[in-house]
């Protein structure tokens, strides 16, 4: 099924070269069946490659998905044209009426930062209060999967001596999970973070429970019972090139940046980069959105504000 995006938004010439379906709104409407809405707080600097690699994971989909962009009115992108974002992106205050069967927060480069020095935090605050109400279910990447596992559990950040750069082999946690559902035992996924979330304190918290996890980058899926909340620690929507990208910027600006780990042939940066991760990116998403949107919100979205969503399922649907 298609990908419903904005009119002449740039990722669209890439995602076709790509062979991947994507529809404009206009003639998605003149269909009978209801795509499911995404909504994209999109935080991280490169904003058009983001675009492009959360719709590249949500177009990879049977079903038909509408993508929304969200930005901060409180901050203003300075990587990316003004007239990119008022074309392509709303505000809060602009979408506050609206429902969506999907949220998804990405990550930021301000985790260095006390969460309530980041100059939209309160914004941001607003955000996760407007995620709990008017969507279903609510996916957060890396660092916004940090700053939401704070403001709603209260569960802290810690600085590591050295970036967590790299790709890592991870396990599953909880097989019978829908999310997990297709997950080999042991999958690949990128990391790229200065900060790190650890597991002795989600498993302090009753409502949340972790799906896979790393012995080496720690726990990086992670859902409350129900899957309305669900936090992504790691990139698993990554390019392949991302983390190279990441490497040779931050090598010629002088910083002292080890070698990606286990993403380049032999840990070479001259040579080939291992692409490890990309099936399961898709059947995170793929599953994302068949289990806790497509099957579960109602056709109806307004039902959200009437009480009336969570009658699918009182738990995970774990067997």
């Amino acid at each position: 099924m298609p990908l419903i995006i904005p009119d002449k938004l740039p990722a669209s010439d890439a995602l076709k070269n790509e062979n991947i379906f994507v529809m404009n709104r206009a003639r998605a409407e003149n269909q009978n069946i209801r795509p499911l809405k995404i909504l994209v707080l999109n935080l991280m600097p490169t904003k058009k490659d983001t675009e492009t690699q959360l719709a590249r994971v949500l177009a990879n989909s049977p079903l038909q998905v509408e993508m929304n962009l969200l930005t901060m009115d409180s901050h203003e992108s300075s990587h990316i044209s003004q007239d990119h974002m008022q074309t392509f992106y709303s505000t809060l205050d602009e979408v506050k009426r609206n429902y969506y069967d999907g949220m998804i927060i990405t990550g930021s480069p301000v985790e260095h930062l006390d969460y309530e020095d980041v100059d939209y935090w309160d914004e941001l605050c607003d955000i996760f209060e407007f995620a709990k109400t008017h969507a279903y279910s609510s996916m957060f990447i890396c660092w916004g999967a940090q700053a939401a596992l704070y403001y709603y559990y209260g569960i802290k950040k810690y600085r590591l001596n050295k970036k967590m750069f790299g790709v890592f082999e991870h396990h599953v946690d909880r097989q019978m999970n829908p999310l997990m559902r297709g997950f080999d035992e042991v999958f690949y996924a990128p990391h790229s973070r200065h900060t790190e979330i650890r597991r002795e304190d989600i498993e302090a918290e009753p409502d949340l429970r972790i799906l896979a996890s790393s012995d080496v980058a720690g726990p990086h899926i992670i859902s409350t019972e129900n899957g309305r909340q669900i936090f992504v620690l790691g990139h698993q929507e990554y390019d392949k090139g991302t983390l190279a990208v990441e490497y040779f910027r931050d090598k010629g600006r002088g910083m002292d940046i080890n070698i990606p780990y286990n993403y380049f042939t032999d840990d070479d940066p001259d040579k080939e980069i291992l692409f490890r991760w990309r099936s399961h990116a898709n059947l995170l998403f793929s599953n994302w959105l068949n289990y806790y949107l497509y099957q579960a919100t109602p056709y109806n979205l307004d039902d959200l504000r009437d009480g009336k969503a969570d009658a699918w399922r009182a738990t995970s649907g774990e067997e």
